[in-house]
């Protein structure tokens, strides 16, 4: 987070600790900030939470400064500690440098500047880029464009450095400036009324401004108060994508509510709603003009890959269901970090769709590259705009959901799965398969959800107090069949995530092919129940399953259709009855609110949970 003003009527470093403290949901361990004062740097960094830093800032004031740069820290090179923490200086104290991502030569280079007697102090390869930009800053020889020297030495520097990374930079010897730059990690420029930003996430500097630049792959930036700079790595001239931000400040604030992820749990209806609006209509014919790739290039894809990580790699595997079924296309679900390293079978007629929330998971990117690379076509699904993994891709399809601040995903998970239905049924649609009158049905049920993930939110008390009664387990187990499956391991990432128990989603088939081992007296599962009237085979399938699991002592908790009077689970969370491909849509809110719910019976922290980040923009 860095901020350049005109005055210092609001101090740099308020609107920076500001700027972090709604960059927190980004997950961190450590916190630091430094400010341009007097012809000198300043610098307050601690271990641990923002509150750590505040207080430090509190008992050590730095100086009034119109120039600051702050950073969270989220552990690679060396562990949480004061002297790990961000800043980092160079050049005699007189540079000070934050850093997002991983530099894979810092051995090499660190070697080398050791040599020229340079002294580290940590851990850090975040160290070693500002040891080699305080080194080629010292050395300049006259490559000076009209940006000045500091940009110079960056650019200069990010062609040596190999890995991911954003750096920003500020130096006493120019007290309005900061230069930044960026490789596969998020970059944004926030442009104000005589002050500038810049943020990993508009979310840093939206109380100041909704003007943003997304700065391109291999750019610097170097910016004043009143002037921003763009040029690439080699010093010519270049431009940002320049953006509105949609939602208001208030969007990321809890309004209320106990926890960002209570607060965007509730938002689910509104959200998918906004994901539906101006694509599907009364009539149930889909429209995605916003695409980006032709009709024609769709219609000769023979083959269809999903790319994602986490919780949007399950909302993949629901994908997969409605696509194979409406598209009659052939679908792949790849982890994406596995994705590149199988020498997959892609080619001109492979359309790869990307997931992420943040449109900045490393992970997911690497593979977008690797796809085209292919020559396969490239559509990202994904919630930020601006963002990288839509500006690589062929075609992007936006969700809408706003702003999500907790780290686990429920209201981005529930409007990518929207997005995907949405996909699904427009490839059906202008390719002319599966069953018309089931894609017409299901295109007017899904116009309908919004209202039914409504009224599954009215039953949150139920879930509430059933969390609270098993605050004390140590295990859940969480099964199910069809779509079921990746809802299940759903529910189970997010137990994980949240309560920190051992908790494990599969498919309800395999559990007499060894699971079923796992089975004692007072072992909790998950079982979630597919639709006895939609799906009367698989309901069968999976009574039976019920009752192997009480056989054995199990304790089972269902997650059903309401009126599903057959169910024998010895507690059962309710949700509306729809088509077996749109369920998730609604089985999934229940286990979020378990979860969520869970935790918060152990009194631990729901919005950021231990060890984990909301975008990992790091391989």
């Amino acid at each position: 987070m860095g901020s350049a003003e005109a005055g210092v009527t609001s101090l740099a470093v308020s609107v920076v600790l500001e700027g972090l403290r709604r960059l927190e949901y980004r997950g961190y361990d450590s916190a630091g900030v430094a400010v341009l004062a007097g012809g000198s740097v300043h610098v307050r960094k601690k271990a641990g939470k923002l509150a750590n830093l505040a207080a430090l800032v509190k008992a050590e004031p730095l100086p009034a400064a119109a120039v600051g740069i702050g950073h969270t820290r989220w552990a690679t090179h060396g562990a949480p500690t004061d002297v790990n923490a961000h800043p980092h200086q160079a050049d005699d104290g007189r540079l000070a440098v934050i850093h997002n991502g991983i530099i894979e030569n810092d051995s090499l280079l660190r070697s080398r500047l050791a040599a020229r007697g340079h002294v580290f102090r940590s851990e850090t390869d975040s160290e070693v880029a500002a040891a080699l930009l305080a080194d080629n800053y010292r050395s300049l020889d006259g490559d000076r464009a009209g940006d000045g020297p500091l940009a110079a030495a960056m650019r200069r520097t990010c062609q040596e450095l190999e890995g991911s990374f954003t750096i920003l930079a500020v130096h006493a010897d120019h007290p309005g400036l900061i230069v930044a730059a960026r490789r596969d990690s998020p970059l944004v420029v926030g442009l104000g009324d005589g002050e500038n930003f810049l943020g990993s996430d508009v979310s840093g500097f939206i109380d100041f401004t909704r003007r943003a630049v997304e700065l391109g792959q291999d750019q610097v930036v170097t910016l004043t108060a009143d002037a921003v700079v763009i040029t690439d790595f080699s010093g010519r001239p270049a431009v940002g994508n320049e953006f509105t931000v949609e939602w208001e400040a208030a969007a990321a604030t809890k309004d209320g509510h106990s926890s960002f992820m209570a607060k965007e749990i509730h938002e689910q209806p509104e959200a998918v709603r906004r994901t539906l609006s101006g694509r599907l209509g009364s009539d149930g014919a889909v429209s995605l003009g916003e695409l980006g790739i032709s009709d024609k290039a769709l219609a000769r894809i023979q083959k269809i890959v999903i790319v994602a990580c986490g919780t949007a790699s399950y909302g993949g595997q629901i994908a997969k269901y409605a696509l194979e079924r409406w598209c009659r296309i052939p679908v792949e679900v790849d982890l994406a970090h596995e994705f590149r390293y199988r020498s997959p079978l892609v080619d001109d007629r492979t359309l790869v769709i990307a997931i992420s929330q943040s449109g900045e998971t490393m992970d997911t990117l690497m593979a977008v590259r690797y796809a085209r690379e292919q020559g396969a076509t490239v559509l990202a699904i994904c919630n930020t705009v601006g963002a990288t993994i839509p500006r690589e891709a062929d075609g992007v399809l936006y969700t809408h959901a706003g702003p999500e601040v907790a780290v686990a995903s429920t209201k981005a998970f529930l409007t990518q799965v929207t997005a995907t239905l949405l996909l699904a049924l427009y490839l059906a649609q202008m390719r002319g398969s599966g069953d018309p009158t089931e894609i017409s049905a299901a295109a007017r049920e899904l116009a309908g959800i919004p209202g039914r993930v409504q009224s599954v939110l009215a039953g949150a008390g139920q879930i509430e107090a059933l969390a609270a009664s098993m605050a004390d387990v140590t295990s859940v187990l969480f099964i199910g069949r069809h779509v079921g499956h990746p809802v299940a391991m759903e529910g189970a990432l997010k137990l994980k995530e949240l309560a920190y128990i051992h908790a494990e989603g599969f498919a309800a088939g395999e559990l007499k092919h060894g699971p079923i081992a796992l089975i004692e007296p007072g072992q909790a599962v998950v079982v979630i129940m597919p639709s006895p009237a939609a799906s009367p085979v698989l309901h069968a399938k999976m009574m039976s399953t019920i009752q192997e699991i009480k056989a054995r002592g199990g304790r089972v908790i269902a997650v059903g259709e309401e009126g599903d009077a057959a169910t024998t689970a010895d507690a059962l969370l309710t949700v509306p009855a729809s088509s077996p491909l749109l369920a998730p849509l609604l089985t999934a809110i229940p286990l979020q609110l378990f979860a969520a719910s869970l935790a918060g019976a152990k009194g631990l922290d729901i919005d950021q949970p231990r060890n984990l980040a909301k975008s990992v923009t790091v391989e």
